[in-house]
């Protein structure tokens, strides 16, 4: 396989040049939003009028693609990347976002698209292994999957399999498998056998119980495509099919367990097509349940009319039960040859495979979306173990990560930190911050799409820290506020509802008082406006930072064939949008 269009050197480079951007604009991403207004963050970082912010963000946000040129630093304004050489403080906001938007990674150029991906690796399939095929029937993700999660299995399923089939491999091993998508499908879809590992019992468990209905699911489409297929004309879907129904446990009638219901009662029921059903997460239990039980086999394939055996025929009766034999038959041999297999352990860089799995061979490693810690760590498994031939990585949870060179010295305590991973990084001691962390899970793509900040909420904690600070002496309390926002009816509501989770004196304080502060503040609220988008700007460049740090990782390493980072989804679907790819020689 043709080596990566960036070498070590080439990251490297990327890596400095982010760093300075960063080291002349990281203290806006470290600035608290609660802190905004007891620390006067707008005055202190920059001095340009709010609307000219706002501005100069948003149309640069409509600019597509990488930038015709880099700023640097100008000699006329005395400004580097917009801030003021003396003062250090913005001065020159559009400066600033053209600088942001070379600094990011597709202004760095450092990234490959997924089908440039998928090509390459079509280009360079292994001799020593069987292809990897889709089964018969293709499953469509969208009956069982948001919009969302479908586009992130459907895109990185199609990834691992062919880095499956480029090494040879048959199996796979998905850190942080959560509910179980993604190793599902590739089971289901690619006939992978896959090993989902999270460190939750329930999330284990319930994909478990998830896969074991899919699998259901699954054999009836293979079924109906067979029959259409046959009979040479279109079909109902298995989920369009006529259902029986039976009550309830609960004598509820609604239940989709046996009787008759229409093929439109029950699209109703289960189909994403719903808008309640699109805007509901798919960790919603109930509407999740209903689903699952609408996959079962009695209810996607029609039961025959039940007629007592003393009606039938000798002749029926034997085929009747030649039929149950060979079902359980089938049953046994399925069992035998289970595809996914969920285990439930907590994962480092250290943990042994092997003791985990003992059928383990040779295998590709992934992670979707893997919180904090463990997509480091899943790039140094990936280093570590003989056994594991590739590497597919999808981070997110920026803010979870653990860094080595934390000025206040907790964080390092731990061990092996999360960042930095490079040998590169770490011979500088670069450090980024909590705050910066959080701003680079922040989605320029959406909110350039007017899907913005919920502001008002933003502006209620900022306020309520002023008045923390200047009436209770407890204003750095360790407890949190949490989410008060959501049912509080007013500002004065918010404040009462935020003192009592505080354990504070309310009483301190009248309404009148309470309202002062947010009338005194109403003024200044797109100062904070502008301030968040500023570290939306902000956030690629960050997020940019800590994924050249896991490539350059990897080409750090000696046995390693390929890596590089890649754009798996469409960040306007799925924000945390790039993959760390790597191939052992």
């Amino acid at each position: 396989m043709s080596s990566s269009p960036c070498s070590l050197a080439d990251i490297q480079r990327g890596i400095d040049e982010v760093r300075r951007f960063l080291s002349v604009s990281l203290s806006i991403a470290n600035a608290h939003t609660v802190e905004f207004y007891t620390h006067d963050a707008w005055d202190r970082f920059v001095a340009v009028p709010p609307q000219e912010v706002l501005s100069a963000v948003g149309s640069c946000g409509d600019q597509q693609g990488a930038p015709e040129h880099r700023v640097n630093e100008s000699e006329q304004t005395r400004t580097t990347f917009g801030f003021c050489n003396d003062t250090n403080r913005l001065v020159d906001t559009r400066e600033l976002v053209q600088a942001a938007r070379a600094h990011s990674l597709p202004g760095l150029g450092v990234c490959m698209s997924r089908d440039e991906l998928l090509q390459a690796l079509r280009e360079n399939r292994s001799k020593s292994g069987a292809p990897v095929a889709a089964i018969d029937a293709e499953l469509v993700t969208d009956e069982f999957m948001n919009s969302k999660k479908s586009h992130e299995v459907q895109s990185m399923s199609e990834v691992v399999a062919c880095l499956a089939q480029r090494c040879g491999v048959k199996q796979v091993i998905d850190v942080g498998s959560g509910k179980g998508y993604l190793s599902s499908f590739l089971s289901l879809q690619y006939g992978l056998r896959v090993y989902g590992i999270d460190s939750s019992s329930t999330n284990t468990h319930g994909a478990q119980e998830r896969n074991r209905k899919l699998k259901k699911f699954s054999r009836a489409y293979q079924k109906h495509n067979k029959a259409s297929r046959a009979q040479g004309g279109a079909t109902l879907s298995p989920r369009e099919e006529l259902v029986d129904v039976k009550p309830g446990l609960d004598g509820d009638d609604d239940a989709v367990c046996g009787g008759i219901v229409s093929r439109e009662e029950v699209l109703i029921c289960v189909s994403d097509d719903n808008p309640a059903v699109e805007r509901q997460s798919g960790s919603n239990p109930e509407t999740e349940e209903l689903f699952l039980s609408a996959l079962s086999v009695d209810v996607i394939q029609p039961s025959s009319p039940r007629v007592p055996a003393s009606q039938l025929s000798a002749e029926e009766r034997e085929r009747r039960k030649r039929e149950n034999l060979e079902r359980k038959a089938q049953n046994r041999t399925a069992s035998a040859s289970v595809m996914f297999s969920p285990l439930t352990s907590y994962v480092t860089a250290e943990t042994e495979l092997r003791e985990l799995i003992n059928e383990l061979e040779d295998a590709v490693m992934v992670g979707l979306h893997t919180c904090g810690d463990l997509a480091p760590s899943t790039l140094r498994m990936f280093v570590a173990k003989p056994e594991l031939a590739a590497v597919c990585s999808v981070g997110c949870c920026y803010h979870l990560l653990s860094e080595e060179f934390d000025p206040a010295g907790q964080e390092g305590l731990r061990g092996v930190c999360g960042f930095p991973l490079s040998q590169f990084l770490r011979d500088g001691s670069w450090f980024c911050g909590r705050n910066a962390r959080m701003s680079a899970c922040l989605a320029l793509e959406r909110v350039s799409h007017g899907k913005g900040i919920q502001m008002e909420s933003l502006f209620f904690r900022a306020v309520l820290h002023v008045i923390l600070r200047d009436h209770y002496s407890s204003f750095k309390s360790e407890k949190r506020v949490g989410n008060v926002y959501s049912k509080a009816k007013s500002f004065v509501d918010y404040v009462r509802r935020a003192l009592r989770r505080l354990e504070l004196d309310e009483l301190k304080l009248s309404d009148g008082d309470i309202q002062d502060y947010h009338d005194t503040y109403r003024p200044r609220m797109d100062e904070m406006h502008a301030f968040n988008m500023l570290k939306v700007t902000l956030a690629p460049c960050i997020e940019g930072l800590i994924l050249l740090d896991r490539l350059c990782y990897l080409k750090e390493q000696e046995d390693l064939s390929f890596s590089a980072l890649v754009q798996l989804f469409d960040p306007l679907l799925s924000p945390r949008c790039y993959a760390v790819v790597g191939l052992k020689s």
